[in-house]
């Protein structure tokens, strides 16, 4: 059988092509949104939070973090932003918008930052080895002893969230709100952050309930309210949801498209790993056609020799 170097490129484009085909058609039509239909979460009211960091406080107890180089009784922690790390699951940062107080002093809005648990998270999807699950509590769950390391929900999270324990090179883990899991689902009790906050600025129940109370607010003091409920829509729902005075964008919101995020990551990942035996077919007879044409290749090479060795003589 003899096959040059252009047939066989064309016949392994064309293995390659239905290959992929095969798989990307198999994972669109195989995914499943993993959305609760009603779960808990939490109604922030921005307007109503004064920055006296008690929620990081209770997020550090109930979850056994470590002491912070600087005490919760410190407010100077807030002149610079912080983003939630492997030590602290959520911070509260200040934002300095313009707005002003009848004696024309500025005033500031104090942001609660942490895992927004999305309705359909892009960090369950990205993990390859279902580490992270998304539970009818509303949790996006963590589960320490499947997770590799691989850090793949850490690139794929849109708010950017996960943190890793790259000081620890034994046993390191993906650190994040918990969402207190364990004692909403054995103890049928609140967030630490949620039962702590001294002027209620965090609402705990039923997404549903949450969304009601909100647009309730936003109705009878459409004044005090920008008329938006950030989480509602973005990235298809979150488990954490925002109310304010103050414009999103000024306060550190990214503006995220209202379709969940896994969709397109999801659809290469499972044309992947849930159907690695395309690729694998698809390796093996590419190895093997080219394990043919090389052979073929030295075969004429060969024989050249001694035809011109006979034509010598």
């Amino acid at each position: 059988m003899e096959i040059d170097r252009r047939g066989f490129f064309r016949i392994a484009g064309g293995l390659a092509a239905g290959s992929l085909t095969m798989c990307q058609g198999k994972a669109n039509a195989g995914r499943v949104p993993k959305t609760p239909a009603d779960p808990f979460g939490c109604l922030v009211d921005l307007s109503v939070c004064v920055g006296c960091r008690k929620c990081e406080q209770a997020c550090n107890q109930v979850n056994q973090l470590p002491e912070p180089k600087t005490p919760f009784d410190d407010l100077t922690v807030l002149d610079a932003k912080r983003r939630p790390d492997e030590k602290a699951f959520m911070v509260i940062n200040r934002y300095w918008t313009g707005r002003r107080d009848e004696r024309n002093q500025l005033l500031p809005t104090f942001v609660k930052v942490q895992c927004m648990h999305c309705q359909d998270p892009a960090c369950v999807s990205a993990c390859i080895v279902g580490a992270l699950t998304k539970k009818d509590n509303g949790a996006v769950h963590y589960d320490v002893s499947k997770c590799i390391g691989c850090r793949y929900c850490m690139v794929a999270c849109p708010f950017q969230i996960p943190a890793y324990e790259y000081h620890d090179p034994l046993t390191p883990r993906v650190m994040k709100c918990t969402l207190c899991y364990d004692r909403i689902a054995k103890d049928g009790g609140k967030p630490g952050c949620a039962s702590i906050c001294p002027v209620e600025a965090i609402t705990f129940g039923k997404r549903s309930d949450l969304l009601r109370l909100a647009r309730q607010k936003l109705k009878e003091d459409p004044g005090q309210y920008r008329q938006k409920i950030y989480g509602e829509h973005e990235v298809g729902g979150t488990s954490w949801l925002y109310i304010s005075r103050e414009p999103f964008e000024k306060l550190g919101f990214l503006a995220l498209p209202s379709n969940p995020m896994p969709h397109l990551a999801e659809t290469v990942q499972h044309g992947i790993f849930a159907y690695f035996w395309a690729p694998l077919t698809l390796f093996g007879l590419l190895a093997g056609g080219m394990r043919l044409f090389n052979r073929t290749q030295l075969d004429g090479k060969s024989e050249t020799p001694a035809t011109e060795k006979e034509d010598r003589s």
